[in-house]
């Protein structure tokens, strides 16, 4: 019986320079310690530049005073309050239009995407204009075109434009009136959350209830009605203990009730329709998507259009369309630093533009400012990757 000269017993281990594992192990170790010592360099440079200059750091300014007035504050704030104080108010203020830019980007896309499927010709024509002017167009010029082209055209406080004798909108901004909650009023949060909670409770066991027996109940009308109509009733019988301050025009410029600035209004209608028109495309794509196998099912069963649109194909065309929303709302609240354009107070502007001027602590503060949109995207994609896994086909 012959021998191959290369073969080697049993239990022999390679050299350790030809076994892959190790290799790859070293090879690993290697670029680790390379990166670690290019950022040591990088911080240790950093550091004696900024010694041999007298720039000191740290995180001790947050404690200072601003000294500065916020056009817009969620919060109490004055001239007097701290610079911590305004990364709040800044980080406050993203949060608010990147919400509800949000919100009305969904509404809007959802309408014009399934508009855009209509079989009215009109109404899909005007989908798609809609759609092809206002993704084409950039964002930054939508902000300066509310902003500068509609909004600063308005009338100045003495003309206002009046809706009844509450709302008036002008130059300044849109005026509103405020609530001023009285003792006893904290029963209506209270019953308006128990009325969610029921509401959900209901579509649950009325799910439940299909499955045994067929009957579906219309759930839909009866949550909207537990959801308002409780917290309604609650407001009756308490006495409706809220009274409205009225905005009212004193000297030049109205005071009391609550102002929306023209600066939120422009960036919130920018963000909101230019998104839209992305989130659109992605309704009808994922609405496409759905085979023509399903809607025929459902028309062969003499189920209204709209009942084979809610119930037949949205659910279905909500695995398609959640991975790429995910990836608008995330460019819609990135996006919102635009503001600084025309002076909105967010977080870019108030924080990493005035603050930043003032403290001169560029490090510290571009890196809040970085730490806060990373932070804010890492949830918003937890959240949709979990909603999208809750909707997803489970295979057997």
């Amino acid at each position: 019986m012959s021998v191959r000269p290369d073969a080697r017993p049993a239990g022999h281990k390679p050299p350790f320079w030809r076994d892959r594992a190790k290799r790859a192990l070293i090879f690993q170790l290697i670029l680790v310690a390379v990166v670690a010592a290019f950022l040591i360099y990088i911080i240790g440079n950093t550091q004696a530049n900024l010694e041999a200059r007298g720039i000191t750091t740290g995180f001790g300014f947050l404690s200072d005073t601003a000294g500065f007035g916020i056009g817009q504050t969620l919060i109490e704030y004055t001239s007097q309050s701290s610079y911590g104080r305004t990364f709040v108010i800044g980080l406050l203020n993203t949060l608010l239009v990147g919400g509800l830019g949000v919100l009305a980007a969904s509404i809007i896309g959802f309408i014009v995407g399934i508009a855009r499927l209509s079989p009215n010709w009109l109404i899909a024509k005007l989908a798609n204009a809609y759609i092809e002017t206002f993704r084409n167009i950039p964002l930054l010029l939508q902000i300066f075109f509310w902003y500068f082209a509609v909004l600063r055209t308005l009338p100045s406080a003495r003309e206002s434009m009046a809706f009844g004798e509450a709302i008036f909108l002008n130059v300044r901004g849109l005026y509103l009136p405020q609530p001023l909650f009285e003792s006893g009023f904290g029963l209506i949060p209270a019953t308006f959350i128990v009325a969610i909670v029921a509401s959900i409770a209901l579509v649950m066991w009325n799910k439940r209830r299909h499955e045994a027996t067929g009957k579906r109940l219309p759930v839909f009308w009866m949550s909207l009605v537990i959801i308002f109509g409780l917290p309604l009733l609650v407001l009756v019988v308490t006495g409706v203990p809220v009274t409205w301050e009225m905005p009212v025009l004193r000297g030049f410029n109205f005071g009391g009730g609550i102002t929306i600035i023209p600066e939120f209004l422009a960036l919130w209608l920018a963000l909101s329709i230019y998104t839209a028109s992305f989130i659109a495309e992605i309704v009808r794509s994922g609405i496409q998507a759905i085979p023509h196998g399903q809607t025929e099912a459902a028309q062969a069963l003499s189920l209204p259009r709209k009942l084979v649109l809610r119930l037949v194909v949205i659910p279905q065309a909500l695995r398609v369309i959640i991975p790429p929303l995910t990836s608008q709302y995330l460019n819609l609240i990135k996006n919102s630093s635009l503001a600084t354009a025309i002076g909105y107070p967010d977080l870019v502007s108030v924080f990493a533009g005035t603050t930043l001027n003032q403290t001169g602590q560029a490090i510290e503060v571009i890196a809040m400012t970085m730490a806060v949109y990373l932070i804010i995207s890492l949830l918003v994609s937890m959240f949709m990757n979990w909603f999208n896994a809750r909707v997803a086909l489970v295979e057997r």
